[in-house]
């Protein structure tokens, strides 16, 4: 296995593991701000 597909393949991880945390601290703050209502 050569060394670019590894590192596109970790890039990727990080990618998507970066996404995951934007999404769910975004559904965070919107349950935050939608139960002081």
């Amino acid at each position: 296995m050569n060394l670019v597909a590894l590192e596109l393949f970790f890039v990727g991880l990080l990618g998507l593991a970066s996404l995951a945390i934007v999404f769910t601290s975004g559904v965070v703050v919107w349950n935050l701000f939608r139960g002081q209502r």
